[in-house]
């Protein structure tokens, strides 16, 4: 399977997430385990069924991670249907490859251990304080998504095979010792040239050009002569920020009163743990508790969670909604308290309550500024939002002008100077405002300034409404003003022409040993230079594609270098260069990873192709 999984490597790529436990996998991957099939489904795969609130979840996720990375592109794109559809399509696509990642890895019946599951948690960075696992900041995240730690340990017993497996599909690539050696000799690799330039410029200056010529090109190139359609735009613009106003201090204190779990901090908890194997264990450990015991050196003796056992046990404060079930159950109320022993899914526990901080009210005094900015921002929008309504019932009720809307915003429409859809003045270069500039629905017939647009808002602080006061079409420069360009390329393209002609005859008869044409073309090899493979240019380009020189005898071609002059190399001497060790290392492991990742793509492709997949109904009815 693996020869075959080997030469695949031309597969179309598919997006498969393998750092399954990190948050967002929770989003997805706990579902599973949580919603149950309905009578109408996604797909079959090899009779294992993806249902419908499966693929509505991946679905929303998916949708929710595009509009997070796209930001305001995200609303254009979304108003297509096809592209929502495409966003299906990969949501249960990934869901497909999921559940055959699954059925493979049971196949091969690769397993975790409970420590395995522990490791993986305290590895996941939305769990961490300051780089160590952080238990209170585990629960609160957990919380706040609305799983427990058992479901979400589920949920990493069911995933975490499949890093097994991508894991020990990289493990099988590897570059052989004389593989790397010429790896590094190919990309080390140095070359040492000469060149003679042919200067086209030069060569340019001595070609005649007529009428005929300069009119049959005009009419070829009629799309490099192109006036881009051109704008003049008025627009009235509002801006919450500069509506802004020092508010009294009876709104922000009536703001204060009316807000004050705003600023508040909920009570918390603070607990120490000791987690043991066993029920027999626990209760030796609560007898010596009981015989007067020091908590935290039972805790760093005998509990089992290497975190909090390093702290003699403690947890760390917690606010209330997110104690874990486990310890709320103690029913523990007073500082020192200790429970009995509790059975939880990661064994028995002794829990003591350190400590209570009941809810804190912050004083006016010390959050006046913040409340004040709030004050002011939130009477700034809602003026905002009720002047954006009047300015746009009287755009549309003036249809003809900006007349009416400028009484009604208090202020004086401005008017841009000429431009196209690649020069938007910086004020409305805005994707929602170039939109309804460019789309034609401003114009009236004959592309003539027609009607004002609807209030448009961006940024959630700042409208406009716009109006084009001016408009051309897109139209061809006469050939008269554009004779000199016409008469500057035609030479350059003949100058070009006549320059690769001679270097390929200089080139040629070089390679006979003679120099006869390089002497009558009235040029040199200029100095010795070395080049090396990562210098990115034409002429680079070109050398390392010449045949390695014989002996003393140079080899020979001809390019273009980045001035557009034709240059003739002669390449004299190719030599090995050296790579740091550290260098070398990291090109062999990327070498490495792209091929395993290769095969894990051909992997999935082959489960595919072997797997029997039917499409239920829940794609098209989202």
């Amino acid at each position: 399977m693996m020869d075959n999984l080997r030469s695949a490597s031309n597969h179309v790529a598919l997006k498969i997430i393998l750092g399954i436990i990190i948050i967002s996998f929770v989003l997805t991957g706990v579902s599973n385990y949580l919603i149950g099939g309905t009578h109408d489904y996604a797909a079959k795969v090899n009779g294992e069924t993806i249902s419908r609130a499966q693929f509505e979840n991946a679905f929303n996720n998916e949708r929710a991670r595009q509009q997070q990375q796209l930001g305001d592109q995200y609303a254009q794109l979304a108003a297509n249907e096809q592209f929502l559809q495409q966003l299906r399509q990969q949501a249960l696509s990934q869901l497909i490859d999921q559940t055959l990642l699954q059925q493979y890895v049971h196949k091969l019946n690769l397993t975790v251990t409970d420590e395995q599951i522990k490791q993986a948690i305290f590895a996941v960075p939305q769990f961490q304080t300051n780089g160590h696992f952080d238990n209170a900041l585990y629960n609160s995240v957990l919380n706040s998504v609305g799983y427990k730690p058992a479901q979400y340990a589920a949920s990493l017993r069911n995933s975490l095979p499949n890093q097994q497996l991508a894991q020990a599909i990289g493990n099988t690539d590897f570059l052989l010792k004389g593989e790397a050696d010429q790896l590094v000799n190919l990309v080390s690799q140095q070359r040492q040239i000469r060149q003679a330039v042919i200067d086209v410029n030069a060569l340019a200056a001595k070609q005649q050009v007529n009428a005929d010529e300069i009119n049959s090109y005009y009419q070829a190139h009629q799309a490099d002569f192109k006036i881009p359609e051109q704008f003049k735009v008025s627009y009235i613009k509002l801006d919450a920020k500069a509506m802004e106003k020092t508010p009294s201090e009876q709104d922000i204190q009536a703001w204060y009163d009316n807000h004050k779990t705003d600023y508040s901090q909920q009570a918390r908890q603070r607990y120490s743990v000791i987690q043991v194997k066993t029920e027999q264990q626990a209760n030796d450990v609560l007898k010596q508790l009981h015989d007067g015991a020091n908590f935290a050196d039972l805790a760093r003796q005998y509990s089992q969670d290497p975190v909090s056992a390093k702290q003699g046990g403690d947890l760390g404060w917690m606010e209330m909604d997110a104690v874990p079930e486990e310890l709320t159950s103690a029913k523990l109320s007073t500082k020192g308290e200790i429970s009995g022993v509790i059975k939880s899914s990661v064994g028995d526990l002794i829990v003591r309550l350190d400590d209570v901080q009941p809810e804190q009210l912050q004083p006016l005094s010390a959050v006046h500024q913040a409340v004040a900015d709030k004050v002011r921002q939130d009477a700034a929008i809602t003026q905002f939002y009720a002047l954006q309504q009047k300015v746009n019932d009287a755009a549309s009720n003036d249809n003809d002008s900006l007349a009416g809307a400028e009484q009604v915003a208090g202020t004086k429409a401005v008017e841009t100077s000429w431009f196209t859809q690649q020069s938007v003045p910086s004020e409305l270069n805005f994707d929602a405002v170039k939109d309804v500039i460019f789309n034609g629905s401003l114009l009236g017939a004959q592309g003539t300034p027609g009607s004002n647009s609807s209030i448009i808002t961006v940024d959630g602080n700042r409208a406009f409404v716009v109006r084009i006061t001016a408009h051309q079409p897109v139209s061809v420069k006469p050939q008269s003003e554009v004779t000199g360009q016409i008469t500057d390329a035609i030479k350059h393209d003949k100058a070009l022409a006549v320059a690769k002609a001679e270097a390929e005859s200089i080139v040629a008869e070089l390679g006979q040993g003679k120099q006869t044409r390089l002497t009558q073309a009235g040029i040199q090899f200029g100095a010795s230079q070395t080049l090396q493979r990562n210098q990115q240019s034409a002429v680079t380009e070109t050398v390392f594609n010449l045949t390695p020189p014989q002996g003393n005898t140079p080899s020979y071609g001809f390019t273009q270098d980045n001035a557009g002059n034709v240059v003739i190399i002669a390449l004299d001497k190719v030599t090995t260069g050296d790579m740091p060790a550290e260098q070398r290392a990291q090109m062999v492991e990327g070498i490495t990873q792209n091929n395993a990742q290769l095969i894990f793509m051909a992997l999935l492709e082959q489960l595919r192709q072997e797997a029997k997949i039917k499409y239920g109904d829940a794609l098209q009815l989202q």
